[in-house]
């Protein structure tokens, strides 16, 4: 499968330079660029774009809101992009906003080459990009210094079967399905089927989300070291 991406960044050596990297890729087709988040909506709706990666901080319209509206569509909208955001600074309060909004990972502008073509290819097959140098760092920053939303998960997670609770601890941790697959010591679809559930119960649309949940609920303390987890 050809991944659709665009790239949306003021910076016009920066948008550039991203396109012609990820231009190099068999598996990825650049199908188009734009200059603020107005038109990035536009340009990504246009191409039916898979995966846009979205700078944080733009004119006219900065990437949190442009991924606010490409992820909640109005009516007539049916196809939703994944949004990878692109930031200058491991912590930047408006990611925050943007994991909420549904964003699914983050990514320094300078990261390497091969760590870009990577989160392309994470985001576009439905993973989070949760990588603990940048995105649970980042959680646990804005957990330990904001307040909890009005709409408190705790209600939610008490839903959550004993398996399923375990299961979003580990997303938390920032661990692939396989990796929780191994702690677990259960097949990997039975990971995926939990997943899956999780999603359902707790209207998340991706892994990202859940770390949030996981970190505002309680269920993660910010700093505190997990318990392990065993197999039942």
């Amino acid at each position: 499968m050809v991944i659709r991406v665009v790239v949306v960044d003021d910076q016009d050596m920066v948008r550039s330079g991203f396109a012609a990297l990820l231009s190099t890729q068999s598996d990825i087709d650049v199908v188009g660029e734009a200059p603020n988040g107005r038109l990035g909506i536009e340009v990504s709706r246009s191409t039916h774009a898979d995966v846009v990666l979205m700078d944080v901080r733009m004119p006219e319209m900065d990437g949190l809101e442009a991924a606010r509206r490409l992820l909640d569509p109005p009516p007539g909208v049916v196809h939703v992009p994944k949004v990878l955001m692109l930031t200058t600074f491991d912590i930047d309060d408006y990611v925050y906003e943007a994991l909420h909004a549904g964003a699914s990972g983050f990514l320094l502008k300078s990261a390497p080459v091969a760590e870009l073509v990577q989160a392309v290819r994470v985001i576009a097959a439905g993973e989070a990009l949760l990588a603990p140098s940048v995105t649970r760092r980042l959680i646990e920053d804005v957990a330990r210094r904001r307040p909890a939303p009005r709409r408190d998960p705790r209600v939610r997670l008490n839903g959550l079967t004993p398996r399923e609770t375990e299961v979003m601890l580990l997303v938390a941790q920032g661990l692939s399905n396989a990796e929780i697959a191994a702690a677990l010591v259960v097949a990997e679809q039975t990971v995926k089927t939990h997943m899956t559930r999780l999603f359902a119960k707790l209207g998340a649309r991706d892994r990202t989300q859940l770390v949030v949940m996981a970190y505002e609920s309680g269920l993660v303390a910010p700093g505190r070291p997990h318990r392990a987890v065993t197999s039942l």
